[in-house]
């Protein structure tokens, strides 16, 4: 991953964004080397399920199935109507499903976790923007120079309170919530 001197020597913007990519996809490395076991099984399934080799093995099977089941001799194991077919399929589902929904719970908790990075990272940033600006007014007033009266440079100055935003979101969510 690269150091914090690296970010600040970077010769251009697409080096700086290389090492971003990069360290995203070494922290999306580590996440997947910390899976358990069953995290890793479930995602393997899941991945199969989403394929195409998937459908193939099941048009084959079905196929391959019925047509033992329905030629002409003595014994079927599962004739018509395919009892036993049809437990095994909903058995297989049931399985699967609960596959799936395991898989997407380990992606639900990678990507509560991306959203967290996302907003520490904003809320960050907000707070050196609003450093910013304070700073570039006190550059101005001693510099001598006019500072316009823009109520929304005054509004920004102050630092965001990320728990008030959150009852505003709430507060415009019930009353859209009201009207519709």
């Amino acid at each position: 991953m690269p150091t914090d001197d690296s970010y600040r020597e970077a010769a251009s913007v697409e080096e700086l964004t290389q090492r971003n990519v990069e360290t995203i996809v070494e922290l999306e490395r580590k996440a997947r080397l910390n899976c358990s076991f069953s995290d890793k099984g479930a995602n393997f399934i899941a991945r199969f399920c989403g394929s195409m080799t998937f459908v193939w093995v099941h048009v084959v099977w079905f196929t391959s199935w019925v047509a033992f089941n329905t030629l002409p001799k003595e014994h079927h194991f599962d004739p018509y109507p395919f009892t036993f077919l049809t437990l095994v399929v909903s058995l297989e589902a049931i399985f699967l499903s609960t596959f799936i929904l395991i898989s997407q719970n380990h992606d639900a908790r990678i990507s509560e976790r991306r959203n967290h990075l996302d907003l520490q990272i904003n809320l960050l940033s907000e707070q050196e923007n609003t450093k910013m600006l304070t700073m570039l007014e006190r550059i101005g007033e001693k510099l001598g120079v006019q500072v316009d009266d823009d109520p929304s440079v005054r509004v920004l100055d102050k630092a965001t309170r990320p728990d008030q935003l959150v009852e505003q979101i709430e507060a415009a969510t019930r009353l859209s919530g009201q009207k519709g």
